[in-house]
């Protein structure tokens, strides 16, 4: 993989990062205050409080492997090409 091609996917990867921050956050905010109205518990829980925090938590933990399956690539950023040129 050239030098170029390395960044180019550091980028792609922080750029897809910064999205499913953004979805977490989407999430949290529709499941914690979106069900905020809906008069129903479970354990004498509200339902947002499910919602806002183990569902946020679940969804989190399903966007990182999303994350890590689909977006993510494992390389060295170490310019090997550059090393082998110089000696």
């Amino acid at each position: 993989m050239k030098r170029s091609e390395k960044f180019r996917q550091a980028n792609r990867e922080a750029k897809a990062t910064i999205l499913a921050t953004i979805a977490v956050i989407v999430f949290w905010w529709a499941t914690g205050f979106g069900l905020a109205e809906v008069h129903l518990s479970l354990w004498n829980t509200p339902l947002w409080v499910w919602g806002g925090c183990l569902g946020t938590w679940i969804f989190a933990v399903l966007v990182t492997v999303f994350l890590t399956r689909k977006v993510f690539l494992d390389f060295d950023l170490n310019d090997e090409e550059t090393k082998d040129s110089k000696e």
